[in-house]
């Protein structure tokens, strides 16, 4: 008999389940692409419904492939997207409409009427965010407002409020888990990260029954325990995480200065500045990093909407590629004298400038510029805007000399030897990609480990981690300096014009 921990990695485009042993090692994985639903421009949805049994069906075909018993598994672990908002029936558990994903502006003149009242300001120094859609307050409240007769059973208890973390542990445990962990809390806007609970004065700004939340716990806690139902056997879940912060406990930052980047739909970086938050300057966010055993450990995040995207927005919408694998060969044979330059802003710009309504462009097109070249301003994007992060954050902490002068990268993208040299090109400075790129799902299978105490703490989980390829520089400062002046100048051109 082994001992395995379950993984469930649900993120923005596909429900992902493994299993890892005792030595960090998948022995089994699924997945299950998510259907994208867009009502209208700037709404973005999914079917709950479709998250649960798809997350169900991956974890049930991952036992299967790793062929083990379920009975042989002694936790379970849950990272996800976050900030996407659901509401369902206590009762039935039926969802009253579809999850409102992270990605949806559908509150963006909302949240511009928060700015001018003042009230952002609040949420900044409470919740460490700003007033922005991306976040689940706003979309909670929509939901609430154009519901018939929602509002009024949020007050009768009827209803429960959950990020998609919640949102599976409920349905997990047959409904007898309504909870969340303080990761998740903390990116809903209605969670006060200084003293560690929901704040009763963002509830009232933004109305919110206070009966429709989750309880919320340490990242490690005893959440529950599966249905029997599902792997007919009762399955322990004691680890939940975001799926950024999960990626932070995978790739081993737990030192302040520790820096990581994951590159999925979107760019997430998050820095771990240690016991006591930072708040920014720059547009950026202060979140937490963890919580174990009580202890809040806080980050600094700069959040970019689109990475992998454009890519698939090359492949899907214009056709220029039909697969993501041809990007790196398209880009290494573009010229590299054109000086084309994509802003991917395709749902507004995210950290540091923080401007939902931006559309993307391409800028300094010539009559030269073709198909290889606009590949290669993609994959160049993606690098540009990670510049940003990092200016953004040794700027925003005092302690910006002791910021690790490497950056850790994980995701999808990551594995594009091409886009994470640039990364090293623009940035100067080492980037380093680990063996196991899995770094999410093994955060959260980390941290369900941890509680059962069948994977080390901190300090020697850190050192377990391994390297597959470090990247250095290659090109010479002053041509990464050149690229990165256009590309401030073509931001601020589109910036310019809103």
């Amino acid at each position: 008999m082994g001992k395995y921990i379950l993984s469930f990695d649900q993120g923005t485009t596909s429900s992902r389940a493994l299993l890892f042993d005792e030595t960090f090692q998948v022995v089994g994985l699924d997945q299950i692409e998510l259907r994208q639903i867009y009502p209208k421009a700037g709404y973005v949805e999914h079917d709950a419904m479709e998250i649960w049994q798809a997350s169900l069906l991956t974890a049930q075909n991952a036992i299967k492939k790793a062929g083990i018993s379920a009975s042989e598994i002694v936790s379970i672990g849950i990272t996800n997207q976050r900030e996407t908002t659901v509401l369902w029936e206590r009762d039935s558990g039926t969802p009253l409409y579809h999850a409102i994903v992270w990605q949806d502006r559908r509150t963006s003149e909302y949240c511009a009427s928060l700015k001018q009242s003042g009230v952002s300001d609040v949420i900044c120094r409470k919740t460490g965010l700003l007033a922005d859609p991306y976040f689940s307050a706003t979309k909670l409240r929509w939901l609430l407002q154009n519901i018939d007769g929602a509002y009024e059973r949020a007050l009768k208890g009827e209803l429960c409020f959950g990020t998609v973390d919640s949102w599976l542990l409920w349905n997990l445990t047959g409904g007898k888990s309504h909870l969340t962990d303080a990761t998740n809390a903390s990116r809903t806007m209605l969670y006060n990260i200084h003293d560690g609970r929901w704040d009763e004065e963002l509830l009232e700004n933004f109305d919110i029954p206070v009966q429709l939340l989750p309880e919320v716990r340490d990242c490690t806690s005893d959440f529950g325990f599966s249905d029997e139902a599902f792997f007919c056997t009762k399955i322990p879940i004691n680890g939940m995480a975001g799926d950024q912060h999960a990626a932070l406990i995978g790739q081993g930052c737990f030192q302040a200065g520790a820096v990581k980047s994951t590159y999925g739909t979107g760019c997430f970086m998050l820095m771990n500045v240690g016991e006591a938050a930072v708040p920014s300057t720059n547009n950026l966010l202060s979140t937490l990093a963890y919580q174990i055993d009580g202890k809040r450990t806080y980050a600094l995040e700069g959040s970019i909407f689109i990475a992998g995207a454009a890519v698939q927005w090359l492949r899907d919408e214009v056709g220029i590629i039909g697969a993501s694998d041809e990007c790196d060969g398209l880009a290494a044979s573009s010229d590299m004298d054109d000086p084309v330059c994509l802003v991917p802003s395709f749902t507004g710009l995210g950290a540091p400038y923080w401007q939902p309504d931006v559309q993307g462009a391409l800028f300094y097109l010539s009559r030269g510029t073709g198909r290889a070249e606009i590949v290669r301003a993609t994959l160049e994007s993606v690098g540009l805007q990670t510049k940003d992060l990092i200016e953004a954050m040794k700027s925003d902490w005092d302690a910006a000399s002791d910021v690790q002068q490497i950056l850790r990268v994980d995701g999808g993208l990551a594995r594009s030897d091409w886009a994470m040299q640039f990364l090293a090109d623009i940035l100067q400075c080492p980037v380093d990609r680990p063996q196991l790129t899995e770094t999410t799902a093994l955060g959260a299978a980390y941290l369900a480990g941890l509680h059962q105490g069948i994977y080390p703490d901190f300090e020697n989980f850190g050192k377990l981690w391994s390297l597959e390829r470090q990247f250095t520089p290659l090109r010479a400062k002053t041509e990464m300096d050149e690229k990165y002046r256009l590309w401030g100048r073509a931001v601020a051109m589109l910036l310019n014009d809103q």
